[in-house]
């Protein structure tokens, strides 16, 4: 969020100011990554541009530019090479600019914490054709030919490709940037209780947010919350956000749960402003806060209408009887892939083909689960084995006794194929939250916040979870909170993308 580049004039007393000058020895010892060095001799607010990651979007309208003038050119100049003989309305050298300014319109010049490339193509495909369609009327209302169709549909096609190819290639090298740490805003978080330090981690554990957390901002910091492991230090409090951004080098600001009141908030965010801080809010009751919540207004007081999903509505039996159709079709399909995964598991060792494990599903009921077998012997899991607390299980369990043929099919996700028929026979969804073990699932219920709120809807082959990484042994409250996002904010269209990330994930196993 832009915001004006004056600074906020108030005095601050000389005990405050000595509190303050101390903090700045932190930073080395408290191991907080320092920025990437600028290069030698470079323009030292160009070079911070560039690595806070603020140059993307103006590299991005570049592209875009770029992608439709290329297009435009593609379709006049390959014409007459495909055999097409039509005019060429001058309205056609256009297209590019007003390609820009629909995807301007559509918010595609926003800086956003995730680069997903799924997200992109509504938006793309949308601007593409409102910008030929305007092209084919401005032609056809100003008196110009009227044969345009086939040049403007070829313009159409290049531009799909061109826009499309050139943001996928810039967002992966925006992601590798970040994932390396090349690029990041230094980030302050006002509240350092559980919610500002769950923030904290996250974004150190994920640097693809493109965001740097460097300190916390609260005069009254929580003192039951773990952050020892984070090296994010207390900088102060909210009152010094203009000495600790400037100490810091911060450009972005996240307001978490704090000690302070609203009140004093609001000025925090008037603070920022002046600075010309970004800010980003945690809401409270966050928890209920989904991708249908709704603005509206009493007069100058916002008004959010939450809308939830109803796991058992009409929504949700369209996707149960679309899954099972979807099943049937996947079983006929990849009937000669399953027919060879299953003859390479006979002849890999002696045994069963198929892993039946009993699962417990939707509203708590449980069913056999089937895999094709990739262990020797009974395929059972190590009967001594436990989790690490805080982890869910799976993967392996003790004693590895996979075979050559059940690493590939588990490296690749083909062990999973025979759920198709948990699908058909109404166990399972295609997409949902992974089903657990009767015996894990009763100690999970008492240890894992919301655990049980899983049991909604049905499981699933693949999930939400499972393509942001959370898979075997990884963190179990991580589970649980993308699970039940998945729940809450469930679409036709978010189904799709998770199956398209589990096909895409799926393939590249084969590298």
């Amino acid at each position: 969020m832009a915001g004006r580049h004056s600074h906020i004039a108030y005095s601050v007393p000389t005990s405050e100011r000595e509190a303050i000058r101390p903090v700045a020895p932190l930073r080395p010892l408290t191991g907080i990554p320092d920025p990437p060095e600028l290069p030698p001799g470079s323009d030292s607010r160009l070079a911070h541009y560039l690595l806070e990651g603020r140059g993307w979007i103006p590299l991005r309208v570049v592209v875009d530019l770029f992608a439709g003038v290329l297009a435009v050119v593609a379709a006049v100049n390959g014409a007459a090479a495909a055999g097409i003989e039509s005019d060429v309305p001058a309205s056609l050298f256009a297209m590019p600019l007003l390609l820009v300014l629909a995807l301007a319109v559509r918010g595609m010049y926003r800086t956003r914490l995730q680069v997903v490339i799924l997200d992109g193509v509504a938006p793309v495909v949308g601007a593409v054709s409102i910008s030929a369609m305007i092209v084919v009327t401005a032609t056809l209302l100003f008196g110009g030919a009227s044969d345009i169709g086939p040049v403007v549909a070829r313009a159409w096609v290049f531009a799909l490709l061109f826009v499309g190819g050139g943001r996928i290639a810039l967002g992966a090298s925006q992601r590798v940037a970040r994932r390396r740490r090349e690029v990041g805003k230094a980030t302050l978080i006002v509240g350092a209780g559980v919610v500002g330090t769950q923030v904290a981690a996250r974004l150190n554990a994920k640097p693809e947010y493109g965001l740097r957390p460097v300190g916390f901002l609260d005069a009254e910091p929580s003192p039951a919350v773990e952050r020892h492991s984070l090296h994010v230090p207390i900088l102060g409090g909210p009152d010094d956000l203009e000495q600790v951004a400037a100490m810091t080098g911060a450009r972005h600001v996240i307001l978490a749960f704090s000690a302070a009141p609203d009140r004093g908030l609001v000025q925090v965010i008037r603070d920022c402003e002046a600075l010309g801080l970004e800010v980003s809010l945690v809401p409270r009751l966050f928890e209920s806060i989904t991708d249908r919540v709704a603005l509206d207004r009493l007069g100058g007081l916002p008004l959010l209408g939450l809308r939830a999903v109803d796991p058992r509505g009409w929504q949700f039996a369209c996707k149960y009887a679309a899954d099972r159709v979807l099943a049937a079709l996947g079983i006929i399909v990849l009937s000669p892939l399953m027919a060879s995964v299953a003859l390479a598991v006979r002849l890999s060792s002696s045994g069963p083909i198929f892993f039946r494990q009993r699962r417990v599903g939707r509203d708590g009921h449980s069913f056999d689960l089937l895999k094709f077998r990739s262990m020797r012997g009974s395929a059972a899991p190590d009967a001594e084995f436990q989790p690490i607390p805080g982890r869910a299980p799976g993967g392996v369990e003790g004693f590895d006794r996979r075979t050559a043929v059940g690493r590939f099919i588990r490296r690749t996700s083909l062990d999973e194929l025979p759920q198709l028929f948990n699908v058909l026979r109404g166990q399972m969804s295609l997409v949902g939250p992974r089903p657990e073990r009767p015996e894990f699932v009763e100690v999970f219920r008492h240890d894992v916040d919301r655990y049980g709120d899983r049991h909604r809807v049905k499981s699933g082959i693949t999930g939400w979870a499972q393509v942001h990484g959370l898979r075997g042994q990884t963190s179990l409250s991580e589970r649980v909170e993308w699970d039940n996002f998945y729940i809450e904010n469930w679409s036709l269209w978010l189904d799709l993308k998770i199956l398209l990330m589990t096909f895409a994930a799926a393939f590249r196993h084969f590298d």
